[in-house]
């Protein structure tokens, strides 16, 4: 099966009247396949995070397809846009759990996507993987978290870029769940490590004018800015924080600059000396990864994109499932659930990743980097590193009927701040 860009943005791009019925968008999914679902953003505001997502999703299942399917069939992979609007992620859940019947989901790219729609994937029993890093707190058995988690970057970053640069940080973040509850781990995390965060300042996700905070910020003196912006309209802030001149005076240090390769949208000059930690960066120096990137750029061409962790988690994922379906022998949802719990693992571009059975998180390398030039040079690694802020709120094998996030309401409420 043959599966391309150019079909998905077809078969995605929807009027009012087709949204009203979402089933008719792409076409029907075989019977005689194994059907995955995708549910992530190609416009909208998200759409520099849900592209990428796309792509390397799309290739892996080409590629699993490539060497005789699972279990003796094809995945069937049916890709929805939701436009970055949380209505259409509702809508569209509901469609690949009610009326495609999808054997798993791939989807969510914030946090508010994620909760929106993991209720109906639980309610449906449709088995659920959400590949975004995020904030922490999920603890539900039918879902698998993959992506990385504050105690696996965040606490490596903020120290570092403290002893670096010291100990006074102001903080900039997105105005929802992710950003608020990243915040209150970046606050943590300074205190942990004698710091002290000096401001923070929450921003809605359609906010293009930072200079208000910018004079803030320079006011303040603080020694480095801690940003968890997200989306598009939040690159203004770091071409706005150059233009200023603030970038040579106060550097900054971020949990997500560069996931939505904003990087690459921006200059060098703008960019050069940030500080950010995630699983996965292009500039991995490992064969496995290099022969990925190679794959990759060769599918896709010109209009590749910088692979970021979002890419490479998305592909790995879909691997990671797959290697559950075949140990467990069947696409049933509580089968699979069950082998990948025994854990299994992956190795992929990223290095090895594993099932950690009491969270459904993953354990991963975590890398450090520096950007420079348009490019992160890889300063540290972390080998496999424990989920350990969900760890301290889920188990899962002593409880297996949560279904909970519990940093909804912050760390405190949870305990923990």
């Amino acid at each position: 099966m043959k599966l391309d860009r150019r079909r998905f943005l077809q078969t995605t791009s929807a009027t009012a009247a087709v949204l009203a019925a979402p089933g008719i968008i792409g076409r029907a999914i075989a019977a005689d396949t194994i059907k995955m679902v995708g549910i992530l953003d190609q416009s909208g505001g998200l759409d520099i995070y849900g592209k990428p997502m796309v792509d390397a999703t799309v290739l892996a299942v080409e590629e699993i397809n490539a060497a005789g399917g699972l279990l003796g069939k094809q995945i069937d992979l049916k890709m929805y846009d939701p436009q970055s609007t949380i209505q259409f992620y509702t809508q569209y859940a509901t469609q690949a759990a009610a009326g495609d019947k999808a054997d798993v989901v791939h989807a969510g790219i914030t946090s508010a996507s994620r909760e929106a729609i993991r209720p109906t994937f639980d309610r449906f029993k449709t088995l659920y993987f959400y590949n975004t890093l995020y904030e922490g707190g999920v603890c539900d058995r039918n879902t698998f978290c993959t992506g990385s988690t504050p105690a696996q970057t965040v606490e490596k970053l903020v120290p570092y870029a403290m002893k670096k640069w010291g100990k006074k940080v102001y903080i900039v973040a997105a105005d929802y769940n992710y950003g608020q509850i990243t915040a209150d781990w970046v606050e943590k995390y300074v205190r942990d490590n004698g710091g002290e965060s000096v401001a923070t300042e929450f921003f809605p996700l359609d906010v293009t004018n930072f200079g208000p905070t910018i004079k803030k910020i320079q006011a303040a003196k603080p020694d480095l800015v801690m940003s968890a912006l997200v989306g598009g309209a939040h690159v203004s802030f770091y071409r706005q924080y150059a233009a200023s001149g603030m970038n040579s005076s106060i550097p900054i240090a971020s949990t997500t600059f560069g996931v939505g390769n904003e990087h690459i949208l921006i200059s060098a000059e703008e960019g050069n000396g940030m500080i950010a930690a995630y699983s996965y960066f292009e500039e991995i120096d490992t064969p496995a990864n290099k022969a990925f990137v190679a794959r990759f750029k060769a599918k896709y061409g010109a209009d590749a994109p910088y692979l970021n962790e979002l890419a490479a988690r998305s592909y790995e994922a879909v691997y990671l499932w797959a290697e559950g379906v075949k140990k467990a022998g069947t696409v049933e949802r509580m089968a699979v659930i069950e082998a990948l719990e025994t854990p299994v693992s992956y190795d992929g571009p990223s290095g090895k990743l594993e099932i950690e059975p009491k969270t459904h998180h993953a354990v991963q390398n975590v890398y450090l980097a520096e950007l420079q030039n348009q490019k992160f040079n890889i300063l540290e690694t972390y080998a496999q590193q424990q989920p350990a802020d969900t760890l301290l709120v889920c188990d899962l094998k002593a409880n297996p009927n949560q279904a909970k996030f519990y940093f909804e309401n912050g760390l405190e409420a949870a305990g923990i701040k």
